[in-house]
């Protein structure tokens, strides 16, 4: 009895939780209501939405987007029953069991505004549309200029950094972001701005060179759907403030070394020539004037001997 008792309760607080969560759950669906579109791009509009009852998977759920007060279907997964304006253009990206109702519409005309709303289908079960939840979408036929963000003077040698920013309304095809300075490293980052608009960003980073001073950089957005547009900015580059001094002091200092060392050379030269001369006279006027007079003495010695050896002869005959 105990257990049968226990079982019986347990059973009619599920019943209670069931109950309670039918009850609390009621038909709603959230979309921004006004969105911006590209013409000829695509533009993502975010759709949530909820219903009474235990959630279900997405076979079992059906979705439709048609016009507000019309029986016109934008999307349906029959797609024979889309509208012929619409047909292969229109695709559902959010996860129906998710109770997310996401649509994407490629290819966009300028007479694409809508109101659209979404439609919710449990077959054998109900069905609902969310008219009073439904959402207008603003064309725009030329594409959203690059937004520059950078400083304009840099100094030369140091690293000089601009961003680049662009908003969309398409996360499955975002537009690409270039530089004019194709070679040089770009990094890109992607984040929601607001509901229904994402911005992308792309960083550049070079060190500036005195080349670079007054030259022009240009980053061009290329939107899906062949649409392009482009922001240009002025850079100049000054010189370091430090660099001519650190040119000249090494510059100076080799030259006033070899003009020390010449003059060094040049006296040092000049004292070894005089006693080089000096040296050379003393000889002169001392070995050789030696060597010179003993030279005479001898010869004058040798000529009085051989006279007399002469004479003597002369006398002896």
């Amino acid at each position: 009895m105990m257990a049968v008792r226990v079982r019986s309760v347990f059973y009619w607080l599920c019943l209670q939780v069931s109950f309670v969560s039918v009850l609390s759950d009621t038909w709603k669906a959230e979309v921004v209501p006004k969105i911006d579109a590209l013409v000829k791009s695509c533009v993502v509009v975010p759709c949530t939405y909820n219903y009474p009852g235990m959630s279900l998977p997405t076979s079992q759920l059906r979705a439709i987007w048609h016009k507000k007060d019309q029986k016109e279907y934008i999307y349906h997964k029959d797609s024979t029953l889309v509208a012929d304006n619409f047909k292969g253009r229109t695709k559902l990206i959010g996860d129906l069991g998710q109770k997310n109702c996401t649509l994407e519409i490629d290819g966009v005309k300028d007479h694409d505004n809508g109101p659209f709303c979404f439609r919710i289908e449990i077959p054998d079960l109900d069905k609902f549309s969310f008219v009073e939840q439904c959402v207008t979408i603003s064309m725009i036929s030329t594409g959203p200029q690059p937004e520059l963000q950078y400083k304009k003077s840099f100094e030369e040698g140091q690293p000089a950094i601009l961003k680049c920013n662009i908003r969309y309304t398409c996360p499955s095809h975002p537009p690409s972001l270039t530089w004019s300075r194709r070679n040089e490293f770009a990094e890109v980052s992607y984040k929601v701005q607001q509901a229904g608009v994402w911005e992308m960003e792309s960083l550049l980073s070079f060190s500036a060179t005195e080349q670079d001073d007054h030259t022009d950089i240009t980053c061009k957005a290329d939107f899906h759907g062949g649409l392009t547009t482009e922001a240009t900015g002025q850079i100049y580059v000054k010189k370091q403030s430090g660099k001519p001094i650190s040119y000249i002091i090494p510059v100076a200092a080799v030259i006033g070394t070899s003009i020390l060392f010449g003059v060094v050379c040049f006296f040092m030269v000049k004292k070894y020539k005089r006693q080089i001369q000096e040296l050379q006279s003393r000889n002169e006027n001392g070995i050789w004037s030696r060597m010179s007079r003993m030279s005479q003495r001898f010869r004058s010695r040798y000529r009085r001997d051989t006279d007399m050896q002469v004479a003597n002869r002369s006398n002896n005959f």
